[in-house]
This record gives C-alpha cells, structure tokens and sequence, in this order.
C-alpha cells in the first residue's frame, strides 16, 4: 500500500488489553518500552494501560486522500480505516515486525481447496453496521466488486482483483455478476482463483473486503461517512479541516480480539502545518496528541530534540517496511539509458540527511529489502553510500537525445519533499537539465501521480502492499502490469511496462509454489527491470513518533509507519 500507497498487515499483540472501566494504573510514559540495542530496534510508549476513556487528538498536514476502503491504497487510510471498518482477516502490528494476519470478520484465515484454486470463509455470527443491520457476504462480495469500477476509484487496491478469476468484470454499476467470488449463504464467501496462491489470507486482509451495503453505496461520495462496521463511527467529517470518530454502540468486542477501543473519541485536525506538529509534539502542549504524518511529523532540525530525556520517554520508534523513492516518469523520460544518468546524477546521502540521517532512515539500494520472503540479491549501478556519479552519468549522456527541461512534483505539506526538490535542481544542473519544482496539493498528491498530470520525476514510498514480509506485494503493484497485461500496473507510478519483463511478470501471478520460491522469481525479474532505471530507491523509514504525555500503549506499525491507532489509550 502506499504510502501512499498503500496497505498489507499481520499482527500480534502480547495479550488482549481488557476494556475496563476507566482508572487503574497510570504508567509513565515510555513505561513497556525497552532500551534498544541500537538504533532501529523498536521503542513502544506508555505500554500496558487498560485504562478507558478520554480522547486521541491527531494532528495531520493534510486530509486523507479518501475514507472510502473501495478507493484506498494508502497506508493513513488504512491506518484510521482499522478504527471504523473490519475486513475478513486483517494485519495485526507488532513494532518492528512485519505484521501478523489474523481473522476478523471471518472465523478464521479461510479453508483452502486441495487443488488451492478456492478459498473458503465464513463470517463469524452477530456482525452489524453502525445502524444495526445486519452484515452479510453479499456486502462483502460487493465491497470487493466496486474495486473492479476503476472508472470510479481510481486508487483501489487490485492485488486481490488480480488473483481471481474473473478478469472481464468491470464493476457493478455495468451489470453483470461477478464469478470470482460466490455467496452460497449470508455467511459463506468462496473465492475462486485464477491460480494458487499461498498469501491468500493477506489479501483478504486489504480493505477491499470491508463490507458495503449496496443501498449506502453513493460512489465517490461514499468517501464522507462510510458505513461504520468497526469500533467507532464517524459523527463529523469537515474535509481538510477536522473529523471526530465517536463510538460505534453496534460493535461487539465478543467479536473482535483485535482492536482495544479504549479511548472514548479520537477527533483530527486536518490542516495543521508540519512544523506546528512538530512543535506541539516536543513541547507537549496536548497532551493528548499524536501525528500520522510521515516521519512523526518531525522535521529534520528537529532531530536533536529527541535527546531530551522528557522528549524521549514520550517518544515511539521504528524501522518500518516503508520505502521511499524517486519515480521517472516512463513515458516522458523514455530512454533506459538517460534514466540511468538521471539516477547516477542524484545525490542520495544528500536527500539521506534532508530526511534527518540514519536517525530517520537506511540508505536503501532497492525496492525490497532482506526482510522478506524471496529477496534476492539487487544489482545496482548506485552508489551504496549515495554519493552521486557525475562523469558516469555525463558519459551516458553524451550523443544522445534527452529532454533539457523537467518537472519535479511535490506534495505541499512536507518541507523535506521540497528539499529534496531543491537538491535534484542542483544534481541536474550539472547535466544541463533545468528541474521545475512544481508543488502538488497533498491532499490531492497520489490522484494526481496516477492522472494525466503525472510529472517527469515524484517521490512515492510503499510500506509492503497486502503483505509486507513478502517480495511479490512490493513488486507487482509498483513495477507490474495491469490486471490484463496489456499496460501498467495500479500503483505503477514510474507507468513502467516493458514488452518481455511485464509479460514475464503477468505470467508469474499464475504460477504455483511456495512464497519463498516464487519470491526469488519475482526479485529477478526486479533486478532486470531496475536495469532500466523506472526509478530510484532513497531511504527505508526509521519512524520516531513523539506522543502526548497522556498517551499510552504508543507503537511505531512497520507497515503504516506511524502511530498504530488501534492499540493506543489515554491516560486519565
């Protein structure tokens, strides 16, 4: 999911925080946290509070790109979605660790046929909307069909779309029935794939199976008050400006171990400038306060703030499954070779301390990362410590046709994502290549990347897709083809579709075998397609999110690079 982009999960908690009456015990903030061996080990905050009650107010830069679930791949969605939408499983976070699926509306991670073309769940009993009614698989069958209208939602997540086995379905607003999933019952679903498929379960966790009741269904404006199956409910939605989640009478924590829903009221704040974050954060002027902005909303002079002892008892942290990179646009920057020079012209340890050093990130060489399952060896033309190749990409450069002015587009609401900006200017000046730095509404950013209006270079991150301990989920949705083949893929910012290696690609979604083997095929054909230079891999995300002093059972997600909403609580 990205991160834009976004969503994968799995999830463990030590033990399930009981919903108590408000009290007990008041642990100090970083109190559960443990020394870390070294700097990426993962630091939780104010573990172990039981305590009910009180308000989370999170601070954000910007509105979130949609609540709609049939419209999201982005990792904030994901992230507050888990507070007012269920899914059949779900990824359960444990900071640090590539998240653990487990069930959530279905009974378990699903029965698998012998020959592993069907997938079978049953809903557990006693499952209601916010209104009471109850939820049934036909809602979940037609969740997961509004995804395939991608003239509607442009930003749905297709990594379920494309393992089942009705390609030619566009949607529901065309008519016709989908056969890739089957509802023999108002608790039965039966998937039907194209070809086995060994992270199934995962995939059933992205928010494509949050259940929609058809009646409620009003397309694009679903977006402002989707049909609550979670803990809580959303009483009011200003977008850009605040929203406030109140609690959902019509859950039922008999049927959810999952998700602690200790606090009363989480409300946001919409359009908070990323330095004001910064500094209410440090100075601790809410105490209630949490960020989902990237990077704990910390700006990278903000960095020796953390070795305050009061700052940091307050503060949550960890290497997160987030990647960060530089996108070329494919089909403005054609040539193989001049996206090389490009690449071998940026200064990556540069943009490494922009985003505030090693205290906030790996230098990372790919895409994917030893962490996961399958990674194979990566070979790049890059420089490991980021340095810049200037002669190397002059040299490249030298005879050929390539383009003398770019346009770098950017996500308003992040002063390092300008920076950066600044810092390509100068790298390709030195190519003779004028940069526009051309600024991008955040709250309209990725839109924007997937449109007509895609610039020539954009920075994206992807913190692991449907499963983040897994190559493929990496892979496919950022360098893939489409469900079809015939072009590029969803998340496919760099629209990189090569004849051989997207046919090869289309072709593996097919093939059967363990997740490890397959895995390693995927990473190869990573490692060709990255000859070609789509993009450039920049930093893996270390996460340091500072809490209020109220705020309890704070933890970095792995995969949502942040604050992991569902665990925290307030003290009272």
């Amino acid at each position: 999911m990205n991160r834009r982009q976004g969503a994968a999960l799995a999830w463990t908690l030590a033990a399930t925080v009981g919903l108590s009456a408000c009290g007990g015990a008041k642990p100090a903030p970083g109190s559960g946290s443990r020394a870390p061996a070294d700097a990426f080990d993962p630091v939780k905050a104010g573990w172990g509070h039981t305590g009910r009650g009180g308000n989370v107010n999170v601070l954000m830069s910007a509105d979130f790109q949609t609540l709609d679930p049939g419209n999201s791949n982005y990792v904030q969605t994901a992230n507050v979605g888990q507070l007012y939408y269920r899914t059949l499983t779900m990824a359960k976070e444990d900071a640090g660790k590539p998240p653990k699926v487990v069930p959530d509306l279905a009974t378990d991670l699903g029965k698998v046929s012998k020959d592993g073309l069907t997938w079978t769940y049953t809903l557990k009993k006693g499952l209601t909307y916010e209104d009471g009614t109850p939820i049934t698989s036909r809602d979940v069958k037609y969740g997961v069909e509004r995804t395939y209208a991608r003239d509607v939602y442009t930003q749905a997540p297709q990594e379920l779309n494309a393992a089942l086995s009705d390609d030619g379905y566009k949607g529901p607003y065309k008519g016709g029935d989908f056969k890739g999933i089957e509802t023999p019952d108002d608790r039965t679903l039966v998937f039907r794939l194209k070809q086995p498929f060994a992270e199934f379960p995962a995939l059933v966790s992205r928010s494509n199976t949050a259940p929609v009741p058809e009646k409620k269904d009003t397309k694009l404006d679903y977006t402002n008050h989707p049909v609550s199956t979670g803990p809580y409910k959303i009483a009011h939605y200003d977008r850009g400006r605040s929203m406030k989640l109140v609690r959902n009478k019509e859950w039922d924590p008999a049927t959810d171990p999952n998700r602690t829903a200790l606090p009363d009221t989480f409300t946001f704040s919409l359009s908070t400038a990323q330095a004001t974050i910064s500094q209410q954060l440090l100075a601790d002027s809410d105490p209630t306060a949490v960020t989902l902005d990237s990077a704990g909303g910390l700006q990278a002079s903000d960095a020796a703030e953390l070795d305050r002892p009061e700052v940091d008892k307050r503060t949550a942290s960890g290497l997160t499954g987030c990647t960060d990179i530089l996108n070329f646009n494919t089909e403005t920057i054609k040539d193989p070779q001049v996206r090389k020079a490009l690449a071998l012209a940026v200064d990556r340890k540069a943009i490494h301390l922009q985003y505030g050093g090693a205290r906030f990130g790996k230098m990372a060489q790919s895409y994917i990362n030893a962490d996961q399952r399958g990674f194979a060896e990566q070979h790049s033309a890059l420089d490991p410590a980021g340095q810049p190749k200037l002669d190397e990409a002059k040299k490249l450069l030298k005879g050929r046709s390539y383009p003398k002015k770019l346009v770098y587009g950017y996500a308003d609401a992040t002063a390092r994502f300008k920076n950066m900006g600044t810092s390509l200017q100068q790298n390709l000046a030195r190519l003779g290549i004028d940069l526009e730095l051309r600024p991008i509404p955040a709250a309209n950013y990725f839109t924007t990347l997937a449109g007509e209006n895609m610039p020539d270079l954009a920075r994206s991150g992807w913190c692991g897709g449907a499963d983040s301990g897994s190559v493929r989920t990496t892979i496919d949705p950022n360098i893939g083809p489409s469900i079809d083949g015939r072009t590029f893929g969803f998340s496919n910012i760099p629209r990189y579709h090569d004849p051989e290696i997207s046919k090869a690609m289309y072709e593996l979604r097919d093939a059967n075998g363990t997740s490890e083997e397959l895995g390693r095929r995927w990473s190869g054909l990573l490692d060709r397609a990255m000859q070609d230079y789509p993009l450039v891999p920049l930093v893996r995300n270390v996460t340091r999110s500072v809490v209020g002093s109220d705020i309890r059972n704070a933890q970095v997600g792995y995969f949502f690079g942040a604050i992991d909403l569902s665990t925290v609580s307030v003290a009272r």
